[in-house]
């Protein structure tokens, strides 16, 4: 059964700069697609960034530039560096794991960041 949990969110000031990490359990990582997500108050949860097994990746318009997702496949590790943050990248991150091929889906609980202005 594959969990996982994520770790690395807080509060910080407009400009600075936040880690997140999520580590997975079981075997398939190194298969999987894995994204992070985030949704706001009142918002719909957005893709804010995805690398795919072979380390092709993508970023919203919004967090390009800012934002870098890499992965550590002998961790079994994803993580999301943030940087020149913005009270607008306020939300709860997600990260998600997806092997299409297998209709494998699943979520972290999420981790709070909050960027005062």
């Amino acid at each position: 059964q594959v969990q996982l949990v994520e770790s690395g969110g807080g509060l910080v000031q407009t400009g600075g700069s936040l880690r997140l990490s999520c580590a997975a359990s079981g075997s398939i990582f190194s298969i999987a697609a894995m994204n992070w997500y985030r949704q706001a108050p009142g918002k719909e949860r957005e893709l804010v960034a995805s690398i795919t097994r072979g380390g092709t990746t993508n970023y919203a318009n919004s967090v390009k530039g800012r934002f870098t997702i890499s992965r550590d496949n002998a961790r079994s590790t994803v993580y999301l560096q943030m940087n020149s943050l913005k009270p607008e990248d306020t939300g709860v991150y997600y990260c998600n794991l997806e092997v299409r091929e297998a209709s494998i889906v699943r979520w972290g609980r999420g981790t709070q960041v909050t960027v005062s202005s």
